[in-house]
């Protein structure tokens, strides 16, 4: 779907001229300010409430395939939109800062309901061989 000009986007003349062809799309040159313009596809733009809608769903835990799908939207957009959101809230860790509590809530209740108990309750560091 092209878009069609009817005014130079320099100078806004209404008189312009085909002018071939550039990377196979049409090129006009504006008759009073000898510029040369294309056709070009704007990009769709999405709303703000869909990019919000869309981080939401990610943080209640739907991947990026089925949020573009429910949206309508490509899942590289949805990721590129949490990458960047995650960039603008890094938080900075001082190396100084030393961390009391770790909860590990979803691990222990995954640990409690596995069939097989190998390696439950283990201490996570390797311990010599007495042989």
């Amino acid at each position: 779907m092209s878009q069609i000009f009817t005014y130079c986007p320099k100078c806004q003349s209404p008189s312009f001229v085909k002018a071939g062809f550039n990377n196979g799309k049409q090129r006009y040159k504006c008759k009073d300010c000898c510029y040369y313009f294309s056709v070009h596809k704007h990009a769709s733009h999405k709303s703000d409430d869909i990019k919000k809608m869309a981080i939401d769903m990610y943080l209640e835990g739907l991947g990026f395939r089925s949020i573009g799908r429910v949206l309508n939207i490509s899942y590289g957009t949805v990721y590129q939109w949490v990458k960047q959101l995650g960039e603008q809230h890094e938080i900075k860790a001082d190396a100084d800062q030393v961390i009391d509590i770790v909860e590990l809530d979803e691990i222990h209740s995954y640990t409690k309901f596995k069939k097989t108990t190998v390696g439950r309750g283990l201490p996570l560091t390797e311990t010599p061989n007495k042989s």
